[in-house]
C-alpha cells in the first residue's frame, strides 16, 4: 500500500528552506493558497470561477492537449512507441472553457487541457491574485486547466510547488532511486521532453513491468483539494491524476538554484560521450564522475591547498556556461 506524504497546515519561508528544501523530501501544505480569490470562487461558486477565467483571458492561444476517450486520459507514448496518445494544439482559455462545458455532458469525452501555460502570457490580470509567498522570486506562475487527465510518472529538474485551485488532483510520488523500477522512456523524447514511465499504474502489466508493483508499494500518495499545495523536490517522479470530469485548475511554480545548468542535457551529452566506449573505459569514467562530480563529501578536496580546491576556476566556469548557453540558443 502506498504511504502518505508528510504534511503541514502552514509553513514560513525560514522553515521551508531549512527543513523542507534541505531534506529534499516532498511535503503537502494544506491551506497554502486558501486565501487566493480564485480558490474562494472555486469553493463557493463554480460558475463565477469560469466567468472570472473568461474575463482574464487576453486572447493569446497557449499549448493544449487532447486525448481521445480510448486512452482514458493518459498523456503518454503509444504502446508501439510510435507517436503519442494525444494531439497537441494551441487554444485560448475561453475556447477551452467552452470545450469543457460541452464535454461535461458526454458519457465518454476526450480529455483536454491547457498545460504549463505562463499565466502572464494568457491571463496576466490573474498574476496579481497569485501570491507565491516564499517561492523563489524568479518562479513564474503557470496554468493547468482541463478535465479528467492522467499525467504519467515523470520528473522535473526544478523544485516545484503545485497548488490546486479547482477540482481535485491525486499525486503519486516515487523517490529518484526508483528510476529502474518505473520503466521510463528515453530522455528528451517524452511528451514534454523529460522521460515518462511507460507503466499504466491503474492496470500494471506485470509480465512487461515486473518491478512496477514494488515501486507502487513504496510510493507516496496525496489527494489535494482547492487551496492545497504540494512541494515536489527535483528529480522526484510524480504521477498526477485530475479527478473531476468537469473542470480542474492548478497553478504551479518551478525554480532552479541560481546559476544551475540543465542536468538532463548534461546527461545526454554524457551518453553521447561515453555510450560507445568499451565497458572498462566507461567504468573508469564512472569512477572519475563519482570522485569529482558526485562525491558525498569534500574529502576529495581536503588534501588540496585552498587555491586549488575549486577544480573549475571562475573564469573557466564562466566560459563553459557561456558556451553551453550559446549551444542551447542555436
Amino acid at each position: 500500500m502506498t504511504g502518505a506524504i508528510r504534511e503541514c497546515h502552514d509553513i514560513d519561508g525560514g522553515r521551508f528552506a531549512a527543513e523542507v528544501r534541505a531534506s529534499a523530501e516532498p511535503l503537502v501544505i494544506r491551506g497554502f493558497a486558501a486565501h487566493w480569490p480564485l480558490v474562494r470562487l472555486a469553493c463557493h461558486d463554480g460558475d463565477a470561477l469560469v466567468e472570472r477565467l473568461r474575463r482574464a483571458d487576453n486572447g493569446v492561444a497557449v499549448d493544449a492537449v487532447m486525448v481521445p476517450p480510448l486512452h482514458r486520459g493518459r498523456v503518454t507514448h503509444h504502446e508501439d512507441g510510435v507517436g503519442f496518445t494525444f494531439l497537441r494544439n494551441e487554444i485560448t482559455i475561453s475556447a477551452l472553457l467552452e470545450m469543457l462545458a460541452r464535454y461535461a455532458r458526454f458519457e465518454s469525452a476526450p480529455a483536454v487541457a491547457i498545460q504549463s501555460a505562463p499565466l502572464a502570457r494568457c491571463a496576466p490580470s490573474l498574476c496579481a491574485e497569485i501570491e507565491p509567498r516564499f517561492i523563489d522570486a524568479h518562479a513564474l506562475p503557470r496554468l493547468w486547466l482541463g478535465n479528467a487527465l492522467v499525467t504519467p510518472a515523470h520528473f522535473d529538474e526544478s523544485s516545484n510547488i503545485a497548488c490546486v485551485v479547482a477540482g481535485e488532483r491525486e499525486f503519486t510520488l516515487f523517490a529518484p532511486e526508483e528510476v529502474g523500477n518505473l520503466y521510463p522512456g528515453p530522455p528528451g523524447r517524452g511528451p514534454a521532453g523529460a522521460p515518462v514511465s511507460l507503466v499504466d499504474f491503474d492496470a500494471i502489466d506485470a509480465a512487461r513491468f515486473p518491478r512496477a508493483a514494488g515501486a507502487l508499494a513504496r510510493a507516496r500518495r496525496a489527494a489535494l483539494r482547492p487551496g492545497e499545495a504540494i512541494y515536489i523536490p527535483p528529480l522526484w517522479w510524480h504521477r498526477v491524476v485530475s479527478r473531476h470530469r468537469e473542470l480542474n485548475l492548478m497553478i504551479n511554480f518551478w525554480w532552479l538554484p541560481a546559476n544551475a545548468l540543465p542536468g538532463l542535457e548534461a546527461m545526454q551529452h554524457a551518453a553521447l560521450a561515453f555510450g560507445a566506449m568499451p565497458p572498462a573505459q566507461r567504468a573508469a569514467w564512472q569512477a572519475m564522475f563519482a570522485y569529482w562530480v558526485f562525491a558525498a563529501s569534500d574529502d576529495s578536496r581536503a588534501h588540496l591547498p585552498p587555491p586549488l580546491r575549486e577544480w573549475l576556476a571562475p573564469e573557466e566556469a564562466a566560459a563553459l556556461r557561456a558556451r553551453w548557453s550559446g549551444e542551447a540558443s542555436v
